[in-house]
Parts: C-alpha cells; sequence; structure tokens
C-alpha cells in the first residue's frame, strides 16, 4: 500500500484528507509543520507527500526544498495561495502538482492516483529500456554512454549522445530539428538550425563510412533527420 504523508497546520484538513484517502486503501501520516514531516518522513517510507505552503516552523517550500536535497518524492502543494504565479512558483520548486483551497476531497484523490500512475509509468517505462541499441555496426550502450562502430568505441560528447540515443530509440522514424532540440536540451527550440546540423556532421563522422554519402543517419529534405532501421 502507498504511503502518504499529509502536512498542514490546520488539523480539520489533515484529518478530512486522511479520511478520503484511507477510503481509498493508502496509509497516511499527519504534521502539523515542516519540521515535524521532516522527523516522519526520515523515519518513515513514504511514497508521496501532500502539503500546505503556509505552515508555522518550516513552510511547504522550505520543506520541499530541504526534500529535493536527497529525494524525488512525489509533492503536492494544497495552498490557499491560489493565484498563477503561486502555482508557477510552486511548480517551478520541482513540485509535482497544485491544488488551490478550497479543495473537493475528491478531486485531492484523482490528482494523487494521477501522480502514482505517472510514476509507476516511468517506472515500467525505464525497466523496459534495453541496455544496448545496435542498428548494423552502430551500437549504443545507455548504461555506460559508449558509442561503438564496429566494435571500436568511439568518443562523443553529452549532447552527441543524446542525439543519438533519440534517434536510434526511434529508428526509421523523422525527427525534425526542432523536436530534436526541445528533447535534448530540454529548451524552447528557436530556430538554430546551425547547432544541429553541426551535431548531425559530427556524429555521421563517427558512424557512417562515407559521412558525405550517410547510411544511418539521413536527412529527409524539408523536415529533419531519420535513423536508419536495418
Amino acid at each position: 500500500m502507498k504511503v502518504i504523508l499529509i502536512i498542514d497546520d490546520e488539523k480539520e484538513i489533515r484529518e478530512l484528507l486522511a479520511i478520503y484517502l484511507k477510503n481509498y486503501g493508502y496509509v497516511t501520516y499527519e504534521a502539523a509543520n515542516g519540521q515535524e514531516a521532516l522527523d516522519i518522513f526520515h523515519k518513515k517510507q513514504i511514497d508521496l507527500v501532500l502539503a500546505d505552503i503556509m505552515m508555522p516552523e518550516m513552510d511547504g517550500t522550505q520543506l520541499l526544498r530541504n526534500l529535493r536535497q536527497n529525494s524525488h518524492v512525489p509533492f503536492l502543494f494544497i495552498s490557499a495561495k491560489s493565484g498563477d504565479m503561486d502555482k508557477i512558483n510552486g511548480l517551478q520548486l520541482v513540485a509535482d502538482d497544485y491544488i488551490s483551497k478550497p479543495f473537493n476531497p475528491l478531486e485531492v484523490v484523482s490528482r494523487v492516483q494521477a501522480i502514482f500512475r505517472r510514476t509507476e509509468s516511468y517506472a515500467l517505462a525505464e525497466r523496459q529500456e534495453p541496455e544496448l541499441i545496435e542498428i548494423g555496426d552502430v551500437a549504443l550502450d545507455l548504461l555506460s554512454c559508449k558509442l561503438y562502430k564496429s566494435r571500436l568505441q568511439k568518443d562523443t560528447t553529452s549532447y552527441e549522445f543524446k542525439i543519438l540515443a533519440l534517434l536510434m530509440k526511434h529508428a526509421g522514424r523523422v525527427f525534425t530539428k526542432a523536436h530534436i532540440y526541445e528533447q535534448v536540451w530540454g529548451e524552447e527550440y528557436m530556430g538554430d538550425e546551425n547547432l544541429i546540423m553541426v551535431y548531425v556532421s559530427k556524429i555521421r563522422d563517427k558512424i557512417e563510412d562515407n559521412p558525405r554519402k550517410p547510411s544511418y543517419l539521413v536527412t529527409i529534405r524539408g523536415l529533419g533527420y531519420r535513423f536508419e532501421k536495418r
């Protein structure tokens, strides 16, 4: 059973949430402030944290910063601070979700269930991800982050490796320059086509028998790039 830590300085809110969550099969612990929550967190195996922001001794944002130093436990803010910037700031602190007070307890339960579904699907995807991708005489070791061409290791930068991993995992699929940039750099694409072209050229130098006539990483005119299936 999943264990949830509920943190709010209002006892009635803690008890209300605990009742609903227990009815859906969750185990709950309660704390009245961030410091008390930390003590419980370090003693118990907690699967998800529900926390108010405005609390005495240690508020919710301080608690989240503290937990994120060594934990990726799912974290959901429940707060009377319902402005857009409050929500944005909460999520930028790497919270997983934000619910404004007053709330419907059933909505909280639904959000908790959704977070658990996401984390479980991510974990399943990681377990199913291959450790080694081999296409022709090109091999990519995802665990050691090494590239091999004809069984000879080739040095790569982190971005070269990430681009190769993206394309080889989805061999046969066309990726636009924008998609590659957003997936690899994690930022919005601003139209710098030369950057992607430079990296593609460097990758071809390492995996192609003839980089000028690529047979693996090919250009699809007007669209982007594709790593060919073999």
